[in-house]
C-alpha cells in the first residue's frame, strides 16, 4: 500500500492505518533517536513519545514529505525528553563515576544493532549536535541536503559547513583514538 494513502486514511482516524504507518517507521524512529544521542534504555521511551505526537499531529500533516516531518518531530522528542527531565549530563556523570559505565556498555553491546562500529558511534555522538545531526541525517537517514536545511531550519550552505566539519572533526577524533577513517 502506497504511504500517501495510509497517511489519509490514518488522518481520517483509521486506526490500522496509523498502526501501518507505526510499523513502517518505527525502526527509523528508533535509529534516529539512537543516533542523535538518547540513551538506549531511554529510546522505548522517546520513541513511544514520538509516535503519541504523530497521532495527535497527524491531522496537521500537508503533505510536505512525511519522512523530513517524522525526522523533525523525533529530533524535538529527544530535545524535549532530556530537557525536561534535565537529567542527560547527570545520569551520564553518575554512570561515569559509580562505574556502572561497564554495565551501560556491555548492554550497548547487545544493543547496537544500529552501528557497525561502536568507536565511530562514540566518536558521532561526542560531536556537537549542530554538527552531529546533519551528518546522521546526511549518511545514516539518507537525506538530502535541502531535507536536512528543512528539518533543522537552516540554510543550505549552513548544512554543507557542518557537514564538512563534522567530517573534519570525526577524522581528527577517530586518528586521536588510533582508529582507521574510511574514505570520504
Amino acid at each position: 500500500m502506497e504511504e500517501t494513502d495510509l497517511i489519509v486514511r490514518a488522518q481520517n482516524g483509521e486506526r490500522e492505518a496509523f498502526a501501518q504507518l507505526m510499523n513502517v517507521h518505527y525502526r527509523t524512529v528508533e535509529k534516529f533517536a539512537y543516533q542523535c544521542g538518547v540513551r538506549l534504555d531511554d529510546i522505548p521511551d522517546v520513541t513511544q513519545e514520538v509516535f503519541i505526537k504523530l497521532y495527535r499531529f497527524l491531522p496537521q500533516f500537508n503533505q510536505q514529505r512525511f519522512t523530513t516531518w517524522l525526522y523533525k518531530i523525533t529530533l524535538n522528542t529527544a530535545r524535549d525528553y532530556y530537557r525536561k527531565e534535565g537529567k542527560e549530563t547527570a545520569k551520564e556523570e553518575r554512570m561515569k563515576k559509580t562505574g556502572s559505565a561497564s554495565a551501560q556498555q556491555s548492554a550497548e553491546l547487545q544493543v547496537l544493532l544500529f552501528e557497525e562500529d561502536r568507536e565511530l558511534h562514540e566518536a558521532i555522538v561526542q560531536l556537537d549536535e549542530k554538527y552531529r545531526l546533519p551528518l546522521i541525517l546526511f549518511y545514516f537517514q539518507d537525506l538530502t541536503y535541502q531535507q536536512i536545511a528543512d528539518v533543522l531550519n537552516i540554510t543550505l550552505a549552513s548544512v554543507k559547513t557542518r557537514i564538512f566539519r563534522a567530517k573534519d572533526n570525526l577524522k581528527k577524533e577517530m586518528n586521536l583514538k588510533g582508529g582507521v577513517t574510511h574514505g570520504q
